[in-house]
């Protein structure tokens, strides 16, 4: 049975939230503010162990969070010049990144407040959002449908989203994860399915290049590796992976361990693309769950998703969404 608590209110509006308990004893708090991942608690040897960033307190959120834990659109990621053409209409969007729109602008999806409703039959959340017609500048009148279901290890992420006229629509999870017992993710080993990647500029804006990865390079995930270079120095990351092509849906798309080997993340999607950021400028002013620091390097995401800024380069996976073609997206996280 789906445990339902009050955690807190946002103009006015009630923020509940729902924790999901499995058969292995996994335990996922989510609540229907910006649909966010509070919490994540896994079963390891020495008891439970909180894996995801989150804070204890609703406040924390509006006022502190980067994404922590949160569904983030209507469009993820950056797109250029806060602004794009459809249909021969240019739309504005607001800047709220180095002139650039992230996320979906600074009322995207991640920071407002749903429907929710559990379902015990399926050990799941489903949450609903109405985002109007010129809401943050996108055209359309969008509903948006996220489920969450905990089966034993495994939390899926089913995303949909219906349209009453042509409009773009890319949606993400954003959880940082921390699988291990340090206040870093840079002793963790890991491995993805991408042979390419979108270059991007200095305002992390994709150029339009898609670039092989190189053997042994940085961005060389394809043999499992730690964070670290040579001198053991930690290597930041921010930048989108272009999924194998081909690929067996069947198949994990990331797999991360912790040191030491007790946890081990795998991630499948049917998405494109996915950006992997580890906190590289992150430093959050308030304590974390359980009192803990969030800085540079303290968790990672994997971000399963279209390409950043598809609205400007006609050759990256189309993302416009339409009346008779609506958005659908599926993410499956283990973690054991």
């Amino acid at each position: 049975m789906v445990k339902i608590s009050n955690f807190g209110t946002f103009k006015g509006k009630s923020v509940d939230q729902y924790t999901l308990t499995s058969s292995t004893g996994v335990e996922v708090d989510i609540i229907n503010w910006g649909g966010v991942v509070r919490d994540w608690r896994v079963p390891t040897k020495s008891g439970l162990r909180s894996v995801v960033l989150g804070f204890d307190t609703f406040d924390d959120y509006p006022k502190h969070s980067p994404h922590l834990g949160a569904l983030a659109g209507r469009v993820a990621n950056r797109i250029a010049g806060a602004s794009f053409t459809l249909d021969g209409k240019t739309y504005a969007l607001p800047a709220n990144e180095a002139g650039s729109t992230l996320h979906g602008g600074p009322e995207g999806i991640g920071n407002l407040a749903w429907d929710a409703r559990a379902d015990d039959a399926t050990n799941s959340v489903i949450l609903t959002l109405l985002s109007p017609d010129g809401a943050m500048g996108f055209p359309g009148t969008l509903k948006i449908t996220a489920t969450y279901r905990l089966d034993g290890n495994r939390l899926r992420l089913e995303l949909g989203a219906t349209t009453d006229k042509a409009t773009p629509v890319s949606l993400v999870q954003h959880q940082y994860f921390n699988l291990g017992t340090t206040d870093d993710v840079l002793d963790h080993r890991y491995w993805f399915a991408a042979g390419a990647y979108t270059e991007v500029d200095d305002k992390l804006i994709p150029t339009g290049n898609i670039l092989e990865v190189k053997p042994g390079s940085e961005r060389d995930f394809r043999a499992p590796k730690t964070l670290r270079d040579a001198s053991g120095k930690g290597i930041g990351y921010d930048g989108n992976f272009v999924l194998d092509a081909g690929r067996n849906l069947k198949d994990p798309v990331a797999i991360v361990t912790a040191p030491g080997g007790d946890l081990t993340l795998k991630l499948w999607t049917d998405r494109p693309g996915l950006q992997f950021y580890n906190a590289l400028t992150t430093n959050v002013p308030v304590p974390g769950l359980g009192g803990r620091h969030y800085g540079q390097f303290s968790g990672f995401c994997l971000e399963d998703q279209a390409f950043p800024d598809a609205l400007h380069h006609a050759h990256f996976p189309n993302i416009i969404v339409t009346p008779d073609k609506p958005y659908s997206h599926w993410c499956d996280i283990e973690i054991a």
